[in-house]
C-alpha cells in the first residue's frame, strides 16, 4: 500500500522497508548497521522507532527524539564514504515503494541528501578522525 501524505504512518513504513534493505545489503552498508545494532528484531525495532521519531521531527515538526545522530555517527568504526550513495540509493527506492506522490519522494529524499551531506562533511573534510 502507497501512502498520498507524509505523517507518522507513512514514516514508520518507510521505516519498515529502508531497515528491511539495509539489514540484508551486501554493499558494506548492511555491515556498518548490522555491526552496530546486532541481529536482534528487538533491538532493530528500537532502531527504527527511535529514527522515526527523527524523521517525524524533520518533516512534522513532531515526535520526541532527543539523540545527536551526528556524534552518533561520528563514533562508529570509519567506514568508506561511499556507502552514502548506497544508503541513499537505498533510502530512494524506499521512499519509491511508500508515497505514491512523487512531491513527496523528492521533499523527504532531500532532507536525506543535506543530512548525508552534513554527515560526509564532518567525517572526512572537517578534520574530524577518529
Amino acid at each position: 500500500m502507497k501512502y498520498n501524505e507524509i505523517n507518522e504512518e507513512s514514516i514508520k513504513a518507510l521505516m519498515d522497508i529502508f531497515y528491511g534493505k539495509i539489514r540484508i545489503d551486501k554493499n558494506g552498508v548492511g555491515d556498518v548497521f548490522n555491526n552496530k545494532i546486532g541481529t536482534d528484531d528487538e533491538a532493530w525495532k528500537e532502531h527504527k522507532d527511535k529514527i522515526a521519531n527523527f524523521w517525524q521531527g524533520m518533516l512534522l515538526k513532531k515526535g520526541n527524539y532527543s539523540g545527536q545522530p551526528l556524534r552518533a555517527h561520528l563514533d562508529l568504526p570509519p567506514f568508506p564514504r561511499e556507502l552514502f550513495n548506497i544508503w541513499l540509493a537505498l533510502f530512494e527506492e524506499s521512499l519509491k515503494e511508500v508515497f505514491e506522490d512523487e512531491n513527496n519522494v523528492t521533499f523527504v529524499l532531500q532532507r536525506a541528501q543535506a543530512i548525508a551531506q552534513r554527515f560526509q562533511y564532518m567525517l572526512y573534510e572537517s578534520g574530524h578522525n577518529h
